[in-house]
């Protein structure tokens, strides 16, 4: 990390433009090498809301450790028995007064800790293999629909060959038939047949019955009816009047650790309290007819997904939850224009309405990247990786060192990330501004793979690879990251309770090595670059 006022060099991803096809390069700053404090000193005070409760836990060991000697060398026997006999000494007093200021830390204790969060399980969606919409397939429906130019077709074919995605994503009937029936009704049938069946598993598998739910938060970006998507799923397993439900909308990719914020928000204040979190997007009502260059990138690479969790605060849950919530980091940039518009659903000058995807992108997401890092990092890095980060940086600004800026190493924070499978070129570029492994990220790269970009749900389609193939330890640490419209880069952070390994339905007979192959034929692919 350097301060602020170093210049930040700058790094490049090459992606498809709207000037006439060509490609070009893109800055996507470097977070590394350009950190403004405050966001440091913004992670610190995180932390900070955190040590009165700590303090506490020496203050009452202390008050009974003091309790304790004086019961060991007979001072409390003999308190006792002098003040049967006569008028309150002052060393009695002392005793009364040690008592009740160790009742009053343990009661303070209890009422300044958080509750803990726990991930009971999760589930996500497979599409039937009906869905399913191979290159050959989406090419000829956007061809027999006649609503595209030769160019736009064009453009659509070079995207899908570079994508990252592979033969088996899915679309819905309603985008996929000639004509495409992209009606409120067909939306609203995608949302059930994503949705419903996701959380009638989840809750089964779980043993919780759907009145037991006290809160109810859903995501979904570009779909939103009236009566609601909550609406929907408590008419739909006729949960209590009482549940407190929330439909976020128009929130983007990175909606899922917000609902996951506002859940943990919830379940402080409710206790004994389970919680169900959706997040999903809608395709039907949301392809783009029009031949904006724009616009058609959502076209080729959004693809069904959805994905159901459930939370609880009950202690008695821990042993048979997957994780315990440890952090939720958020970072907004809407205050600035190119933030707040690069991603940006609007009509074209045919009036088809769209979602543009402008060159401004990779720098935005760069500096919210850069924000959201440098606000986790004193939450998550080892005291060792902090205390180098500061002496260096010290030594740059005091005494005048020109020496590189330290920067931290993350691994030695989290075993295993999920990144959001927004596209190809920005899994690469994490892997290389994180300095993180190539098997930390081949999961984000086989979600991509296997899925296409699900919005919000991919952070859970990656977790559930994870899950499937690698297995999970007691005490590994995971980072989820989520990037979307609005700017937002969103993170929440897990650890795992058990050791386990399980394999969700979702990956099941997945080819990894076909994976690989496709993956290293395409050009500018991660382990070509430098060669």
């Amino acid at each position: 990390m350097a301060a602020p006022g170093e210049p930040a060099p700058a790094v490049t991803a090459t992606v498809m433009t709207t000037n006439g096809g060509h490609r070009s390069a893109l800055n996507f700053p470097d977070y590394r090498r350009s950190v403004a404090l405050k966001y440091v000193k913004r992670g610190y005070t995180f932390l900070m809301s955190y040590v009165l409760t700590i303090a506490l836990v020496p203050l009452a060991g202390m008050l009974l450790l003091e309790l304790v000697n004086m019961h060991r060398t007979g001072e409390l026997t003999r308190l006792l028995s002098v003040a049967k006999q006569t008028d309150l000494t002052f060393n009695l007093v002392t005793v009364i007064a040690t008592i009740g200021a160790l009742m009053g830390v343990v009661i303070s204790y209890y009422i300044l800790r958080t509750r803990p969060v726990y991930l009971v399980d999760f589930q996500v969606y497979r599409a039937p293999d009906s869905w399913m919409a191979t290159y050959t397939r989406f090419m000829a429906g956007s061809r027999k629909c006649g609503r595209f130019t030769d160019e736009a077709l064009d453009f659509q074919e070079k995207i899908m060959t570079r994508s990252g995605l592979g033969q088996e994503t899915y679309l819905p009937p309603a985008v996929q038939v000639v004509p495409p029936e992209c009606t409120m009704e067909n939306a609203r049938k995608e949302f059930e047949m994503v949705v419903f069946p996701i959380i009638e598993e989840l809750l089964q598998r779980t043993g919780v019955h759907p009145k037991q739910i006290g809160i109810l938060v859903l995501n979904c970006s570009l779909f939103n009816p009236t009566p609601s998507l909550t609406a929907m799923i408590i008419n739909k397993f006729k949960m209590r009047s009482s549940i407190l439900s929330y439909n976020l909308a128009g929130m983007g990719c990175s909606a899922s650790p917000i609902s996951i914020d506002l859940a943990k928000q919830l379940l402080q204040l409710h206790p004994s309290s389970y919680a169900l979190v959706v997040s999903t997007e809608n395709i039907t009502q949301n392809w783009y007819f029009g031949n904006d260059r724009d616009k058609l990138l959502p076209n080729c690479l959004f693809r069904v997904g959805g994905a159901a969790i459930l939370l609880s605060n009950r202690r008695r849950d821990a042993w048979r939850s997957k994780y315990e919530l440890m952090h939720t980091v958020r970072t907004h940039l809407g205050a600035k224009d190119e933030a707040y518009s690069c991603i940006f659903q609007m009509e074209d000058q045919e009036r088809n309405i769209g979602v543009r995807l402008t060159k401004e992108l990779f720098a935005v997401a760069g500096e919210a990247l850069k924000i959201n890092v440098t606000t986790l990092g004193p939450l998550v890095l080892p005291l060792s990786e902090q205390l180098l980060f500061f002496f260096n940086l010290v030594a740059r600004k005091v005494f005048g060192y020109r020496g590189k800026p330290y920067i931290p190493d993350f691994k030695l924070a989290f075993d295993k990330v999920c990144i959001h499978t927004g596209g190809r070129a920005v899994i690469d570029e994490i892997e290389r501004q994180l300095q993180l492994t190539n098997d930390m990220v081949e999961p984000s790269r086989a979600a991509l793979y296997r899925y296409g970009n699900v919005s919000s749900a991919s952070i859970w389609y990656v977790l559930a690879y994870l899950e499937s193939f690698n297995g999970m330890r007691r005490g590994d640490r995971i980072w989820q990251m989520g990037f979307g419209s609005g700017f937002k880069c969103n993170s929440a952070v897990w650890r795992a309770n058990r050791n386990f390994k399980c394999l969700h339905q979702a990956w099941e007979g997945f080819n990894l090595e076909e994976m690989r192959a496709h993956l290293a034929s395409l050009p500018n692919h991660h382990n070509k670059k430098g060669s």
